[in-house]
């Protein structure tokens, strides 16, 4: 009996048992697949646990910096900071707080800093803390953040305060040979590991052109990691580093390009057009030296209106320049007689009447003289007499037009000569009915430098590879073979000579005489087809007015094309103070005719040292001496920045500014502040502002002196009128 009792008691502690051996056989078999297979449900494990552990970082390669030909930076990346707060407690040890561990004191202190809302700071500290993140950013004023705001709240001490570093590209002159340089913008992407990452990207000018070039390559990095972020010590790291992309060094010279963009700016604020340019090429390189161009834009800002580079991409119909290439044409045949003579006036051509500029002519004049007051009836009169239609369309092929002229920039347009009927022809002889671009004048316009060779225009002069210093590309100086004889050159110089420097009042430009420059040239007037109407326009302003000339005669170092559209004044002259200006300001700057110029231009130049951390008294001085206008921001003795920076070129209308150790909290004088200058001022002082127009500041919300604070800056600019 007892027995049997004893045999009860232990069968359910034996079930027991025997289910949880069933079990642990399960579990042991379940570890040993896991550790024994390489893959589990399609997965990976070794992938698996490696991406866990594993950190993969971009290496950023830095986007190389375009410079003038003297070395000033006219585009680089500059460095900004977004402002980030580490709220894990984890971070922190007993002896060291690295997160934010008091949100109110925090939000407190950094609130007047960045311009911001306490209460949107805490609220957003507060936020990510009991959502357990990691690490949050402040918003819009946390980001983009100067060398200045995060030094003053870096001397906060505030713990669990830090930045990430980003670039951005900065294009110190604002709105300066805009369409050459173009622009590069910040855009975000997914990478391959599904990170938010972003990158600088050309899209206009040379910054889109030779993108490839100043990318570079990025590099990656890549290690393990604990659960708190950090590099596990002693654990391998894969590191490949970036290579920065190419530097871009332009034919541009800074100084002759300031001297362009005042005077176009001039004819803008005179004249009113719809738009001006002017270009200025080394007769002997073939090195654009200047483009500017109006309407503009300023790449930091891209307030763009048009996307079309003037220089190489804007076509329009010519006029009477092209009256030196028909009249070389005739002279390069032999047929030419320049003292033979024709009645001016009009000239029936098939069913239509071509009339002088004047609608009466001048008599019986000869063809040199023809050339000289620019008549249409005499180059009309030539056709059939000296040349035909074919020939005229060769030689103008010949020169160039009708073709690319390979400068490297993008979209350049090759323009139309598509006349074939008499009257087409008769009107392509004076540069009516077909089009051609600017950079298409100015390589015609050197064979006549050049002994009758073409150069091939440049506006890249070389481009260096910073991880190597080494030059991988530099221009060449490309000549044609010989277009013209030397007679032909010799002839049509002296025609363009007698249309700037004679003594005859007809002579349609005078007004571009300069005493001891013997600058050459020819005036052109075209009409604007309206391609809505089928016609050309018929206003009195209605025309487009240019200027091809080149000095000094006997060996030409200056080539110029200039043209306005639909200026408020209806004269061909009325490029002509701007042209004189420019033209009397390079020969300065060059010292081209040394005995003449020192006495015809008030301008100053000065290329900017360093004058950091200089006496504020003692470089005042300098741009005194150099009649250079100086704006003192603060009310420090020592100099913690400037602008324009080291290197730049300054004249005696630019304004330099130097930021002082003092105190920054007050509203400077905006007022005649260009758009440029007052962006540029209003972000070295980590003011917020609101700009509004263009032009020139005419009104700010705050008055001079005011104290800042969190207000916003209203800012209001007119063009000069």
């Amino acid at each position: 009996m007892t027995n049997k009792k004893k045999n009860i008691e232990w069968k359910t502690p034996r079930k027991i048992f025997l289910v949880f051996l069933f079990l642990m056989f399960i579990l042991f078999g379940r570890y040993c697949f896991l550790a024994l297979s390489p893959t589990i449900n399609g997965r990976d494990m070794e992938v698996f646990a490696a991406n866990r552990n594993t950190v993969s970082r971009i290496l950023t390669a830095k986007r190389g910096t375009i410079y003038d030909t003297t070395g000033n930076v006219l585009a680089q990346n500059v460095t900004s900071y977004t402002l980030i707060a580490y709220l894990d407690e984890d971070r922190s040890t007993k002896n060291q707080i690295n997160h934010v561990k008091d949100i109110d004191a925090t939000a407190k202190a950094l609130a007047p800093i960045l311009n911001a809302d306490e209460e949107d700071l805490k609220s957003r500290l507060q936020k990510g803390k009991d959502n357990d993140k990691y690490q949050i950013e402040f918003g819009s004023a946390g980001k983009n953040l100067t060398e200045l705001k995060k030094n003053e709240i870096e001397k906060l001490n505030l713990p669990g305060i830090d930045f990430e570093e980003n670039y951005q590209r900065y294009y110190p002159n604002g709105d300066f040979a805009s369409y050459i340089l173009g622009y590069a913008k910040t855009n975000e992407y997914i990478d391959k590991n599904g990170n938010l990452t972003s990158s600088i990207d050309g899209e206009l000018g040379i910054e889109a052109k030779f993108d490839d070039d100043l990318k570079g390559t990025d590099g990656y990095l890549m290690y393990q990691q604990d659960r708190f972020g950090y590099k596990i010590p002693d654990t391998k790291e894969e590191r490949i580093d970036a290579l920065d992309g190419k530097d871009i060094y332009l034919t541009l010279d800074s100084t002759i390009q300031r001297f362009a963009e005042t005077e176009v700016k001039n004819m803008q604020n005179e004249y009113e057009p719809q738009w001006a340019m002017i270009a200025v090429m080394d007769a002997k390189t073939g090195d654009i030296l200047a483009s500017s161009s109006t309407p503009s834009f300023n790449p930091n800002l891209r307030n763009i209106t048009s996307y079309e580079n003037p220089l190489v991409t804007s076509t329009f119909e010519p006029g009477s320049t092209m009256k030196i290439y028909t009249y070389m044409c005739a002279i390069e045949k032999g047929t030419y007689q320049g003292d033979e003579k024709f009645k001016s006036g009009s000239i029936e051509v098939a069913d239509a009447v071509i009339r002088d500029w004047n609608n009466t002519g001048w008599g019986t004049i000869t063809y040199d003289k023809g050339f000289e007051y620019s008549s249409n009836v005499g180059v009309s009169t030539m056709i059939n007499h000296f040349i035909d239609r074919d020939e005229l369309k060769n030689c103008f092929r010949k020169y160039g037009f009708g073709s690319t002229t390979g400068i490297d920039l993008s979209r350049e347009m090759a323009g139309n000569l598509g006349f074939q009927y008499p009257v087409e022809v008769a009107n392509a002889a004076f540069g009516q009915g077909i089009t051609t671009t600017p950079i298409q004048h100015l390589r015609a316009l050197s064979m006549i430098a050049n002994d009758g060779k073409a150069l091939t225009p440049h506006i890249v002069s070389k481009i260096v590879d910073p991880n190597t210093q080494k030059t991988v590309y530099k221009r060449k100086v490309e000549k044609s073979a010989k277009l013209v004889k030397q007679s032909t050159i010799d002839k049509i110089t002296d025609l363009m000579d007698q249309v700037v420097n004679s003594e005859d009042p007809q002579a349609t430009g005078k007004k571009y005489h300069i005493d001891g420059f013997n600058v050459i040239g020819k005036t052109g007037t075209s009409q604007i087809y309206d391609e809505k109407s089928g016609g050309y326009l018929k206003g009195s302003n209605d025309y487009i007015y240019s200027f091809a000339g080149m000095y000094p005669k006997e060996d030409p170092e200056i080539i110029i094309y200039a043209a306005i559209k639909e200026p408020n004044v209806g004269s061909s002259s009325t490029l002509s103070t701007s042209i004189n200006s420019l033209m009397q300001n390079i020969a300065k700057y060059k010292n081209m005719f040394e005995e003449v110029t020192d006495n015809n231009s008030s301008v100053t130049s000065l290329t900017l040292d360093s004058y950091i951390n200089q006496n504020v008294n003692d470089v005042k001085s300098i741009m005194d001496q150099n009649n250079i206008k100086t704006t003192i921001i603060g009310s420090g003795d020592k100099i913690i920045d400037q602008y324009p920076s080291k290197g730049e070129t300054v004249l005696s209308y630019d304004r330099v500014f130097l930021i002082t150790n003092g105190d920054q909290g007050k509203m400077p004088d905006l007022t005649g502040y260009s758009r440029s200058e007052a962006i540029y001022l209003m972000k070295t002082l980590g003011y917020d502002y609101e700009i509004e127009g263009y032009g020139y500041v005419t009104n700010q919300s705050l008055k001079p002196g005011e104290t800042v604070g969190n207000n916003k800056i209203k800012i209001t600019l007119k063009e000069k009128t």
